[in-house]
């Protein structure tokens, strides 16, 4: 089990969840040439969307970083 590589996808997932919020958002409101709404979007399952991706974000960062903290302590042993 590499820790390491869990987070990194981790921090990807957090990255698509992100781009699909994102997304969504910006397509709010957007109109046909007729005039006609093209699709209607639900601003507060979004935020929370962007909420949970950036917890997502935070989460798998310091994961990398208790990664590092464990395997420069590996080295230490070893030494």
């Amino acid at each position: 089990m590499d820790i390491s590589a869990i987070a990194i996808q981790g921090l990807s997932q957090a990255d698509a969840q992100l781009q699909q919020a994102a997304t969504a958002i910006a397509g709010a409101g957007s109109q046909s040439p007729d005039g006609s709404n093209l699709d209607t979007v639900d601003l507060a399952t979004e935020m929370v969307a962007l909420l949970s991706a950036r917890t997502l974000f935070a989460v798998n960062l310091k994961t990398l970083s208790v990664a590092s903290e464990i395997q420069k302590s590996a080295i230490d042993l070893k030494a």
